[in-house]
């Protein structure tokens, strides 16, 4: 499968005492670019999460974010801790028989005790399944919307491929005929420049010129690159990388194309076929 860089996923599973949400995003990058933010009690792990992403992804910058709220408890759920209210009793009466003076201990005071309501420490190290059990899952889901992107760019590079291979069919054809012409024009004006030079001189001049824009060669290494970035393409998996340097191959014969032209219609061809280049060029920095 084709995957593009760009990717966003979010997930939330209700846990013990709260809930947790972890939030995937990403944009293209050149090398795999991890930026965490995770609440500092979980902080733990981060580690497993990196390994966790490093394994399923390629190329892209990813943020990842991880969050724990805590529930709200409801007043049936909760229950006071009665050993520590009577001892909370026990030590007020002390307090105030010893200084009269003292103010009792309020019912917002005991309530607020810590303690007073059990244990409500919260074992983060014990979440560490739920936390990579989520992290699966919105994975899956990132994966899956960076697929479906990437799906639609190969089906875009593809389109501007058979629009360059039309340019080759199309061009290939009439360079001969067209080179012939253009040779048998130069002979003439040769021959009037020259004037007393010999017809071998001149067939020489005329020989080595035609060499210089015979473009057959650049034109079949153009099919030959756009049939590596079919099979790239077809292939999938991590193909970016490749796929770029094979629109510089392509650039550059575009180019040479351009530069040999003896024909505006082969000028035309090779203005065309650049155009299609750098939009394949775009998209493909967008592919992991």
């Amino acid at each position: 499968m084709i995957c593009s860089m760009t990717g966003y996923a979010v997930k939330t599973r209700d846990v013990e005492r709260g809930s947790l949400q972890l939030e995937l995003k990403s944009v293209n990058s050149r090398y795999l670019d991890f930026h965490f933010r995770v609440a500092e009690e979980l902080r733990a792990l981060e580690m497993p999460l990196r390994e966790l992403l490093a394994a399923r992804l390629a190329r892209g910058k990813v943020e990842c974010r991880l969050a724990f709220t805590v529930a709200t408890a409801r007043a049936d759920q909760l229950e006071i801790n009665g050993d520590l209210l009577a001892t909370l009793h026990a030590l007020d009466d002390r307090v105030r028989r010893q200084m009269p003076e003292a103010r009792p201990l309020s019912v917002s005071d005991v309530l607020r005790w810590p303690g007073m309501f059990g244990d409500q420490d919260i074992d983060h190290v014990a979440l560490a399944p739920e936390v990579l059990a989520l992290a699966r899952e919105a994975l899956d889901e990132f994966s899956a919307s960076r697929g479906r992107e990437g799906e639609k760019l190969a089906a875009m590079i593809v389109d501007r491929a058979a629009a360059m291979r039309a340019i080759v069919a199309r061009v290939a054809p009439r360079i001969p005929q067209a080179q012939a012409l253009y040779t048998d024009k130069l002979r003439e004006r040769l021959n009037e420049a020259l004037g007393s030079a010999s017809d071998e001189r001149i067939l020489q001049e005329v020989a080595v010129f035609a060499t210089r824009i015979d473009v057959a060669e650049e034109l079949s290494r153009l099919t030959t690159h756009l049939d590596e970035v079919e099979r790239v393409l077809k292939h999938g998996g991590a193909c970016g990388k490749r796929l770029d340097f094979l629109m510089q191959e392509l650039n550059r014969e575009a180019n040479t194309l351009g530069s040999k032209s003896a024909i505006t219609e082969v000028s035309q061809a090779s203005m065309d076929l650049k155009l299609l280049i750098e939009q394949m060029r775009e998209q493909i920095q967008n592919l992991e």
